[in-house]
Order: C-alpha cells, then sequence, then structure tokens
C-alpha cells in the first residue's frame, strides 16, 4: 500500500461524504474493479462515512480497505433497523472480502405434509415451498428429517409413495403388511379416517404429542375391552413411540434456536441448536469468515443478522454471550434474545458449546493436516513460504465448441468454492486451442491485478497442461507486467495415468513425485477438482446452448410470431433456411416482418 494510494481512497471518500444526508441507509466501497470492498450500515450515513476520511484513526487492515476505495454506492432506509436487514442482505450475496462473512449457508429440509392430494404424503423437502402443502422445520440434516418421517410412518401410518405410483396401485405394498400405512390406494381406509391420522401428524409436528398419546391410550383400552388384542396391541406401540419421543421433550424450547461461539486464537465456529415443538431437530457447525481481531459479540452480531436472511426466524434465540446492537437485532427479525444464566436452559447452552469447541478443533486437525500438505508443496515447487491462496486453472470444450475455463481456488481451509470462476470463451477459438484458451483465460483473469495493486493476489497457480499451456500462461502474465507469482504446469502421465504425471516449472526441467507421495495425492485431488469444474460448467453452457432459439435474437418476433413459424416450419434451422415467398406464407407474418427474419440469417451472403 503506497501513500498515493492511501491518500486517493480517502479522498474519494471526503468527495461522497459532502453530499450525503444524516439519515440511516447502507454503504458500499468499491474497488477499481468494481468488486465490493465492504458493506456498511449507518444511522446516519454522513457521520459514518466521514469517519473513513481519516485512515489513521483505524486499523491497518481498514486502512488498507480504505486505499482500495475508488467508489462508494448508497442507499437510504427509513430506520436503522430496515439498514440492518439490508446489509444483511447484500453481504450475503455480494460477499465482501472486508466483511465478518457466514460461510457454508446451505438449504435446511424440511418435512412437507402435502396438500394438493385427497390423501397426503410425508415428503422430505428442499428449497423453496412452491408445494401446497404445510412445512414443519428446519432440520439440521437430511437424517434429522428422516428419522422424524419414520416416527411419522411408525405412529400414524401415513404414505410415502409419490401419487403416480398411488394411482396405480391394486393391492398394498409392504408397507401396509408391516403396519407403516393405511393402504389408503386401494380403499383400506376410508378419506375421513385418513384425514384424522394427517390431522394427528400435523399436532405431533406442531408438539401435541401428550394429547395424541391420550388419544391412543383410550382407544387401547377400548379395543381391550371389545377383546380386540390385535388392534390393542397396535396402539400400545405406537404409543411407546410416541413416549420415547417425549423422554428427549425439552421444555421452554418450543420454538427457539441456539446460537453459540467458540473462539480460539483469533478463529470462531458458531454452533447452531434448533429446538421446533420441543423437540431437538438437530444442529450444525459453521465456521465464519472474519479477521483475527474482531471482537466475538460483533461476529456473532453479524451470523445471526447473515442467518436469518433467507431462513423463517423462531421465536427465541439463545446465546452464549452478550451479542453487539442486540435491541435493534431482536426488533428487526421480531424475535428475543436472551443469554441465559442459570436453568436447563444454560445447560443447553452449554452442551452446545462443548459441541462447538469438539467441532472447531476438528476442523483444526483438518486444517493442520492441509497446512502439512501445502508445506510439501512449497517445498517441492521451491516456494519461499506455504501458499495461502492456490489458483488452479482448465479448460473444456468439444473441438473448440461452447469454449468454458475454469478456475478453482484452494488454500489452508481447503476448496473455497465461492471464489470458483468461469471464463466464456470466444468462439474464434476452434479447432481445439488449448494453449490459445489458456493464454486468453490467465490474459482476463489478471487484467484486474495489474490494473489495481489491491487486487487479490494468487500465492500459486497450477495450470492443467503441459510446457505450452505453461508458456502460454507465462506469456499472458509478462504482457500484463504481472510478475512475482509462481506458476507450475501438471501434465499427465503417459497414457493419462493417475500417479506419472509431470511438473513443469520455468527455467527448470521438468520432473515427477514419487507415486506414494501426499502432496502427489494433493495435487491430483485439486487437479480433479478443477476438471471437475470445467466439465461441468462446460456441460452446463452447452445445454442452454442447446435450447437456446435464434428467433429469441430477431427483434419484433414475439412468442406468438415465434409459435407461428415454428408450427410452420417444424424447425428453427428450416426457418432459417426459408425463402422470403415461403415466410410470407405463415399467419401474422408481414412482408415487412419476413424481410427482417430472411435479413437476420441472411445477412453476408
Amino acid at each position: 500500500m503506497t501513500d498515493k494510494t492511501y491518500k486517493s481512497g480517502a479522498q474519494v471518500i471526503e468527495a461522497f461524504v459532502k453530499t450525503l444526508p444524516g439519515q440511516p441507509g447502507v454503504y458500499r466501497m468499491l474497488n477499481v474493479s468494481g468488486d465490493v470492498l465492504y458493506v456498511g450500515k449507518a444511522k446516519s450515513l454522513k457521520k459514518r462515512v466521514s469517519a473513513y476520511a481519516q485512515p489513521q484513526k483505524h486499523p491497518i487492515r481498514i486502512q488498507r480497505m480504505i486505499a482500495q476505495t475508488t467508489h462508494m454506492e448508497f442507499a437510504t432506509t427509513h430506520t436503522e433497523t430496515e439498514a440492518l436487514l439490508l446489509e444483511a442482505n447484500l453481504i450475503k450475496k455480494l460477499r465482501p472480502r472486508y466483511n465478518i462473512l457466514l460461510r457454508d449457508d446451505k438449504s435446511f429440509p424440511y418435512i412437507l405434509i402435502t396438500g394438493d392430494h385427497d390423501f397426503p404424503q410425508v415428503l422430505k423437502h428442499r428449497g423453496a415451498k412452491t408445494r401446497k402443502g404445510e412445512y414443519f422445520g428446519p432440520f439440521a440434516s437430511g437424517n434429522a428429517v428422516n428419522e422424524a418421517i419414520a416416527v411419522l410412518h411408525k405412529v400414524f401410518m401415513l404414505r410415502n409413495c409419490p401419487d403416480s405410483v398411488f394411482a396405480q396401485r391394486t393391492r398394498p405394498c409392504l408397507q401396509y403388511q408391516i403396519k407403516r400405512c393405511t393402504a389408503p390406494c386401494v380403499a383400506k381406509v376410508t378419506r375421513e379416517a385418513y384425514a384424522k391420522q394427517v390431522d394427528m401428524a400435523r399436532q405431533f409436528l406442531s408438539g401435541k404429542s401428550r394429547k395424541i398419546q391420550d388419544y391412543f391410550a383410550a382407544e387401547m383400552l377400548a379395543a381391550s375391552e371389545r377383546m380386540d388384542f390385535e388392534s390393542a396391541a397396535g396402539f400400545r406401540d405406537r404409543i411407546r413411540a410416541l413416549t420415547n419421543i417425549q423422554a428427549h421433550h425439552v421444555k421452554g424450547l418450543e420454538n427457539a434456536d441456539i446460537h453459540v461461539i467458540y473462539q480460539h486464537n483469533g478463529s470462531s465456529c458458531v454452533e447452531v441448536f434448533f429446538f421446533r415443538a420441543g423437540q431437538n431437530y438437530g444442529n450444525r457447525s459453521y465456521f465464519p469468515r472474519h479477521e483475527k481481531d474482531e471482537k466475538p459479540e460483533d461476529i456473532l452480531a453479524a451470523f445471526i443478522t447473515q442467518f436469518y436472511t433467507s431462513k423463517p426466524v423462531p421465536k427465541e434465540i439463545v446465546v452464549n454471550i452478550s451479542v453487539s446492537e442486540k435491541t435493534m437485532i431482536a426488533h428487526a427479525l421480531k424475535t428475543t434474545i436472551t443469554q441465559p444464566t442459570r436453568g436447563h436452559k444454560k445447560e443447553l447452552v452449554q452442551m452446545a458449546l462443548k459441541n462447538a469447541k469438539e467441532a472447531f478443533e476438528r476442523k483444526r486437525a483438518t486444517d493442520a493436516s492441509q497446512s502439512e500438505l501445502l508445506e510439501g508443496l512449497a517445498e517441492h515447487f521451491g516456494l519461499e513460504s506455504p501458499p495461502e491462496r492456490i489458483e488452479v486453472y482448465d479448460n473444456s470444450h468439444i473441438s473448440g465448441t461452447h469454449a468454458l475455463g475454469a478456475m478453482i481456488v484452494v488454500g489452508p481451509e481447503g476448496f473455497q468454492k465461492n471464489a470458483y470462476r468461469k471464463f466464456n470463451m470466444d468462439e474464434k477459438i476452434m479447432g481445439g486451442d488449448d494453449v490459445g484458451m489458456m493464454r486468453a483465460m490467465l490474459t482476463r483473469r489478471f487484467q484486474s491485478l495489474a490494473n489495481d495493486d489491491g487486487a487479490i493476489r494468487p500465492d500459486l497457480l497450477l495450470i492443467d497442461g503441459g510446457q505450452g499451456q505453461l508458456n502460454a500462461a507465462v506469456q499472458a502474465m509478462s504482457d500484463l507486467g504481472v510478475s512475482n507469482i509462481p506458476v507450475v504446469g501438471i501434465a499427465k502421465g503417459p497414457d493419462r495415468n493417475a500417479g506419472r504425471e509431470r511438473f513443469f516449472i520455468p527455467g527448470k526441467a521438468p520432473f515427477s513425485l514419487e507415486p506414494n507421495n501426499p502432496v502427489l495425492y494433493f495435487l491430483q485431488r485439486i487437479r480433479d477438482e478443477a476438471h471437475r469444474f470445467a466439465i461441468t460448467s462446460h456441460r452446463a453452457r452447452r445445454s442452454r446452448a442447446i435450447v437456446s432459439n435464434p428467433l429469441d435474437e430477431i427483434a419484433g418476433i414475439g412468442e406468438k410470431r415465434k409459435k407461428a413459424l415454428l408450427l410452420h416450419f417444424g424447425s428453427a434451422k428450416a426457418v432459417a433456411e426459408a425463402g422470403l415467398a415461403d415466410l410470407q406464407k405463415v399467419d401474422t407474418i408481414s412482408k415487412t416482418v419476413a424481410e427482417k427474419i430472411y435479413n437476420f440469417f441472411h445477412d453476408g451472403d
């Protein structure tokens, strides 16, 4: 960071301050490439942003961010609470480099009781809640959902077959024989009786298992009195299943999530436990990205606001430490945030903290193994220190068509999938010119680095290919004036055998590693990941091209005319080959429109 860039960033910010209002809002700081460096909220945009105009009052990392700032964007809000929610959504969407980030934010599964059939089924559901029905959850994992659904089948005997199978059945399936379904498919149960089963399952998932157990007990007694011992035994088994569940019922946590944070040496683990209807729906570990000097109360606050941008908020959030801006976050999420000091909730928090510590230790052990591999990599490739960011490049095409380049990123924490990039190549690169593709890809990647000394620099480039691809990569970087980044080419061994790869480094003779070397296995793994990403991305691009229609590109051709053309000629290719007179025979196609279509396909002939 030079004095020039340091002062330049502060001057950019100072210029924006002059026009800012003193009302709540969100601000974004961007670098020369247009990448968002930081997203922040403010009660007063003018006051908050003006603080950045004096970089010397901030930590080094914030000074570095200020130095890289070349532009700012703003959005005003009515209240600071609205600004908080907008900030969380933007951070999650844009993933700025200098914000605390929630990582590995995968979707959670739910239980769905369908509502679009006379005999509803119970399903595991992920993704958008587009199907009609009632959703219960979230559950921490698919296994937790499967266990709950198994109980629903055992206790309430609801069907699990798809509607298509249900419609075709002529006799009961095995689920009926083992008393896991009442076989509504073949009318072994009436619609009214099945609806009662569904209603009890709904009550159970809503936390009313005690009421259902009392009902089963009464039914068991009635069956015994009329000497129907088989039915009585069935109700007994269902009561036992409910009793086992009730033994794990947690009073006071009917609809709550527990969030605890464990920190060590500047790294964190946040453990989240889900409780619904008094039942533990499982837990999940998270490792948010943040700087080492971030305070745990700030990390947990940022985590909670980002976590609930796409998830239902429980009535209560239980934490193990004080949370920054707790009142505002609780108001924004319409919940309560509590930190228990005694009782059963305190015990559950301690249990969650124990899980967080264990998850942290497991990850640290994994990271230590990764660190050893990176140290070995540095030794074999003659690097000054273990690389923090490795970029791996590969490409994919079929005879030069739909050519696509791919970049993956690997570091001390493994694959950084949010940093992966795809490069759609110009179709003029034909005939499978892998060397030309590599040169084009590296040129595009490092243009931003050549223009911005604050852009992310890799510590090592791995190129899939031999001397030709390596030379192309080195030349592309040299043309842009980018230097001091080690580059290594990985060529497949004879007959493309894994374990016999050759490595190419500028100025050195090609070499291989011992077949049982752990570093070799590591390099094979990351090369295979780059290849997988390139192939799947290429396949997706090719599929989109297959379903695309050239008629979509002709101005003035809407859906109605496009449909008429396709019905008349049978395909877009036939439309392209049609003459003017033939085009005019189609309904809704006038002479002017026909000429436009004809010229679109024949310009330059």
